[in-house]
């Protein structure tokens, strides 16, 4: 999505395509609804028991059953004689899983192309729905039987969304975030900033076969199951009633913070001391408040909850590292650099500073690595502010691409944006998307992917993992603070660097199981996930005595 003329459509008057448009979603076991209107007649109401067209949201069903359970997805070739294939790539081309979800290629997920059979899709539903897809979830019960003129009850369709797990749909939200960035939501990001991850679609309206409805169905950023639809075309809608259904949307609470970043403060401060309510700070992680004594004789207060970890270097000089992810990290850069009182500007800054991150910080241990410096990024060392961290969720994942990004509290120039600059701009009126265009006039919206690096599932570790868990319940539930991680954490497989497991995705990467040694590392980054709140979890030394313990307790008891 370039920046230049972005949202000319939106800023004209909206064309007459839909006087109505309905909106639903699925909270707290029930359907709620929304009627938005522009003129015309008063629509009649509608609640969960509407019938709806399946449409081509059929094919969000395929990609996540196919990636949940590993069903190969090879990319899809055109050769120009499918009419189908003008949504997804010119003939001799080929297109891959989340651009064919994104641009909803339906000859892709065909399930007849991807092999998936009746009874493990049904198998797979059942578990998810708790019953067999049978009455209101009857359209779901056989993959060859998905097709876009089947009409399905709201609810149901809402509630089969519902059952997938944060987990099952990771990378199907990520494909899903370009809908409003370079979909048929195409510069609609303006207002859903990446809040809105779903699946268009369009269709002929019931019993009208020369006029078409559109919309779209998937979840909100918290996971929230949402489902849209009016007169016209997707892209109609989107035009349309952009600006009014962001405004409708139910308040979305707090998602998981993906990503992982690691935060060496005061790099050109050396400090003297960290001093606690008790005297001095030991080495570890730090929990309350304390005073940060600088050699330069300057003080700094700070609170943590422990992210914050006190290090000794050599010689003994005390340094401060953090460890946060990715949208704490974009709101304490905001809360140390700028504020929050111009909603659009501190948009705009925290997109300049997530993308400084993807381009600056270095990848350690599957953590992005970056010091905290006027020189780099100031990140503040206590906790985010909410509303700094409303901001970086509202933004989540949204980057500038294509140009080196820089900025400066008060001196624009070319690829920087002055933060003064942008306050003044946000002021008389202009949005994030606008400032961004005027600083960096060569960039794109784009995504950074804080869901972390994208999962290869390796099976044969995931099956290894479950079968030894259950062994070591009664040493584990010794252990204060343990937790069993609430659903079975996904191993994926690690491209490069050490081995890390991501607490706020329930993920661990490493490499294939091939030696004891391979065993331990699993074993010890599972107890990083079971122990995130034990007073020892972060240690090292700790956790790794305990993997090797329970990898011993397995052997004992071949």
């Amino acid at each position: 999505m370039a920046f230049p003329a972005l949202m000319a459509a939106l800023l004209l008057a909206a064309p007459a395509w839909s006087a109505s448009l309905d909106v639903a979603w699925w909270r707290d076991g029930k359907t709620e609804v929304r009627q938005l209107r522009q003129g015309g007649t008063t629509p009649p109401p509608f609640g969960g028991a509407r019938q709806v067209p399946l449409a081509s949201l059929w094919k969000l069903f395929v990609y996540v059953y196919a990636t949940d359970n590993k069903v190969a997805m090879p990319d899809y070739r055109c050769g120009g004689r499918d009419p189908e294939e003008v949504y997804c790539c010119d003939a001799g081309q080929s297109i891959g899983r989340d651009a064919a979800l994104a641009q909803s290629c339906g000859p892709f997920f065909s399930p007849k192309r991807l092999m998936i059979t009746a009874a493990p899709w049904r198998q797979y539903w059942t578990g998810r729905l708790g019953a067999a897809p049978a009455g209101d979830f009857a359209w779901l019960a056989d993959p060859a039987q998905l097709a876009p003129a089947r009409m399905v009850r709201l609810d149901s369709l809402l509630r089969a969304l519902d059952s997938i797990p944060a987990a099952s749909r990771v990378d199907a939200e990520a494909a899903l975030l370009r809908v409003v960035l370079d979909g048929r939501g195409a510069g609609t990001a303006r207002w859903f900033g990446s809040q809105l991850r779903v699946k268009t679609y369009s269709w002929h309206a019931r019993g009208r076969a020369d006029e078409r409805i559109g919309g779209a169905a998937g979840w909100l950023a918290d996971g929230t199951p949402i489902w849209f639809g009016g007169a016209g075309g997707s892209s109609n809608v989107f035009e349309q009633w952009a600006p009014r259904l962001a405004a409708s949307l139910p308040k979305v609470g707090a998602a998981d913070d993906g990503g992982c970043v690691v935060v060496d403060y005061f790099k050109r401060y050396p400090l003297r001391a960290v001093r606690g309510e008790r005297g001095v700070a030991v080495a570890g992680p730090l929990h309350g408040r304390y005073h940060v004594q600088f050699e330069n004789g300057q003080n700094l207060a700070l609170r943590s909850n422990g992210e914050l970890m006190l290090l000794q270097e050599k010689g003994g000089r005390p340094q401060l590292r953090g460890r946060f992810g990715v949208n704490e990290y974009v709101a304490r850069v905001l809360d140390r650099e700028a504020s929050t009182n111009e909603p659009e500007a501190a948009k705009a800054l925290a997109i300049a500073a997530r993308t400084y991150l993807q381009q600056n910080a270095v990848t350690v241990a599957g953590c992005q690595q970056i010091a905290d410096s006027s020189a780099t990024q100031r990140v503040s060392p206590s906790p985010a502010t909410p509303a700094a961290l409303a901001i970086a969720r509202w933004t989540d994942q949204l980057i500038v691409d294509g140009v080196t990004v820089r900025y400066h509290s008060n001196q624009p120039s070319e690829g920087t944006m002055a933060w003064s600059e942008a306050v003044r701009q946000a002021r008389q009126g202009k949005h994030y998307d606008e400032l961004l265009a005027a600083a960096y006039p060569g960039g794109a919206l784009s995504t950074f992917g804080n869901t972390g690096a994208r999962c290869r599932r390796l099976a044969q570790n995931e099956d290894w993992l479950a079968q030894n868990v259950p062994r070591w319940q009664r040493v584990l539930l010794r252990e204060a603070g343990y937790e069993a991680p609430p659903q079975a954490p996904l191993v994926c497989a690690l491209s490069s660097g050490a081995p890390y497991s991501e607490q706020s995705r329930n993920r661990i990467f490493m490499r294939p199981l091939a030696t004891r040694e391979d065993r331990i590392t699993l074993t010890h980054e599972y107890l990083h996930l079971g122990l995130r709140r034990h007073p020892r979890g972060q240690d090292e030394e700790y956790v790794e005595r305990l993997a090797r313990r329970l990898v011993d307790l397995n052997l004992e008891a071949l």
